[in-house]
């Protein structure tokens, strides 16, 4: 099993930044794809952004190509989410997801489908 941990979520102003994290625990040895997902009200969740183990292969979403930076740490078994320029479109619950093995690429192809973990997700609210 692995629990992860979303934070960073709030209510910030079109134009501003965000940084999420997610902290994962649990059987987080060996290689494994970090995630985020996001979903709107109404809507069904969608990719955003994905990194592999080694961080030199990242895929986004194109709606968020330009603006959101994903990254990890993985001594410290943490992902990271920044989020620059933001819209009141990106308004939705972001959810972190972990995939054993597998690839950032073919993470965001697959969507949701893919994902073995999920946290229980963070809210962010963009005001226009």
């Amino acid at each position: 099993q692995v629990q992860l941990v979303e934070s960073g979520g709030g209510l910030v102003q079109a134009g501003g930044s965000l940084r999420l994290s997610c902290a994962a625990s649990g059987r987080t040895f060996g290689s494994y794809v970090m995630a985020w997902f996001r979903q709107a009200p109404g809507k069904e969740r969608e990719f955003v952004a994905a990194i592999n183990w080694s961080s030199s292969s990242t895929a986004y979403a194109d709606s968020v190509k330009g603006r959101f930076t994903i990254s990890r740490d993985n001594a410290k078994n943490m992902v990271y989410l920044q989020m620059n320029s933001l819209k009141p479109e990106d308004t939705a619950v972001y959810y972190c997801a972990f995939q054993k093995g597998g690839t950032a690429q073919a993470m965001g192809v697959i969507g949701p489908l893919g994902v073995d973990y999920w946290g229980k997700g963070t809210l962010v609210t963009v005001s226009s």
